[in-house]
């Protein structure tokens, strides 16, 4: 028989598998296939010896930030009662190119990232923060950038419902 264990119970690791697979044919292109939901090409731009047939990895990194916490605190408004019609991110990051040219001492990832989310909804801003503090500790893609030690600027901003 299988153990039984509380909802919440996060004594025991829960441990979940994800794959995919990408392939590159000697370009700056990769193609990344993602099972049941499609291929996705990253490349570089033609500016930067590409092709330009998809966004850039960092590009993809950055969005996957945003869909991560626009994840994140879907499920944190759920928990918490949170009502909201959408959320509207915009962003940017900052890289000195050098270290991927192979500049030694030169990190080669982003130096910084800025997320503006607006946030559709008729809470108010306090409420907003209490979902955003519970949403910026649960998030795997922020908690990976600040990890690396870049530096994340996430400001958040309470839109009117339309």
């Amino acid at each position: 028989m299988g153990a039984v264990v509380e909802a919440k119970d996060f004594s025991t690791p829960l441990i979940r598998r994800k794959a995919l697979s990408a392939r590159n044919g000697a370009t700056l292109a990769t193609t990344v296939d993602f099972g049941e939901f499609g291929c996705f090409t990253m490349d570089e731009p033609i500016a930067h010896g590409g092709t330009g047939l998809g966004a850039s990895p960092l590009q993809a990194v950055l969005g996957a930030l945003c869909a991560c916490e626009g994840v994140t605190f879907g499920r944190t408004a759920a928990e918490m009662d949170f009502i909201y019609e959408r959320i509207a991110f915009d962003a940017a990051f900052t890289i000195d190119v050098r270290g991927r040219q192979g500049a030694r001492g030169v990190v080669p990832h982003f130096q910084s990232v800025k997320v503006e989310a607006r946030v559709f909804t008729d809470e108010t801003a306090a409420r907003l923060q209490e979902v955003v503090e519970e949403t910026e500790v649960r998030c795997p893609v922020l908690n990976l950038i600040r990890d690396a030690q870049v530096r994340v600027d996430m400001v958040w901003i309470v839109h009117g419902s339309d």
